[in-house]
């Protein structure tokens, strides 16, 4: 259902730090000024995909819809930038509903560590020698033993991100779906991975946890010498992500199933 242009009356502007940037935030905010985050109808975020995903987990308890347009290096997430018509193109933009993961590691001291994740969770080896990881889905032991370089849980929003470049699945945007996939496996070398409910909940044991050290990652928040990672999706939050008609998030997931 698109919007009348008045209704976004209040834009946020939020930029990352590179010269194109912040050019264009000041351009924009001049012509369009700039209302605080908390009062803005519409936030604009201004950078690449890293800037994008910071601006969503800042703002994903706000309910505000987040358009990105792009003066970054990687721009999967986000529109042509285009300084003219923002207010059309915002009343014409088509929502997407992403939910967030959210990640509890728990170190070998004992202590837990929470961190939210729009493309992925993932477990790596922390040091030369190769990650030992039992995992779990729904507390039924799947895996009894994973040798690898480490393994990923993705949303659909982030199965084209790193899960893409580890061979993982492609997932259609709608779909009530998470990959599970093995970075770089030793043993068992077969295994490609699994498609799992998204309301599943996947957990991941560090075996020889103080021997084999390994990390979580949640998009960019690490935590070092974990034991155990619990992840789930979290349905209680729904970010808004608004694109132009024609290169919308399905569009583009759909296209980079074919290559291009």
């Amino acid at each position: 259902m698109s919007r009348s242009p008045s209704q976004y009356d209040r834009i946020a502007f939020v930029a990352s730090k590179t010269p194109e940037a912040t050019e264009a935030l000041a351009k924009l905010a001049a012509h369009y000024g700039n209302a605080e985050p908390d009062k803005a109808e519409v936030i604009v975020a201004l950078g690449g995909d890293g800037l994008m995903l910071q601006t969503l987990r800042k703002f994903m308890r706000s309910g505000t819809p987040i358009y990105g347009m792009h003066r970054g290096t990687v721009g999967f997430l986000m529109n042509e930038f285009q300084p003219d018509g923002l207010k059309q193109r915002l009343a014409a933009a088509i929502t997407a509903l992403i939910h967030p993961l959210v990640m509890c590691a728990t170190d070998v001291g004992g202590k837990t560590h929470e961190h939210y994740a729009i493309n992925e969770v993932s477990v790596f080896r922390q040091s030369y020698q190769a990650a030992r990881l039992r995992i779990l889905v729904d507390g039924k032991e799947r895996l009894a033993e994973l040798v690898a370089d480490g393994v990923l849980i993705a949303t659909p929003a982030g199965s084209t991100a790193y899960n893409l470049s580890a061979q993982g699945p492609i997932i259609p945007i709608n779909a009530p779906l998470l990959a599970l996939t093995p970075i770089s496996p030793f043993r068992p070398r077969r295994w490609r991975g699994a498609l799992l409910p998204d309301k599943a909940k996947v957990t991941i044991e560090a075996m020889e946890a103080e021997k084999r050290p390994v990390a979580a990652v949640a998009d960019h928040d690490e935590v070092r010498d974990v034991a155990r990672v619990d992840v789930r999706m979290d349905h209680s939050i729904a970010i808004k992500m608004l694109f132009d008609p024609g290169h919308s998030l399905d569009e583009r997931i759909l296209r980079e199933q074919f290559g291009y």
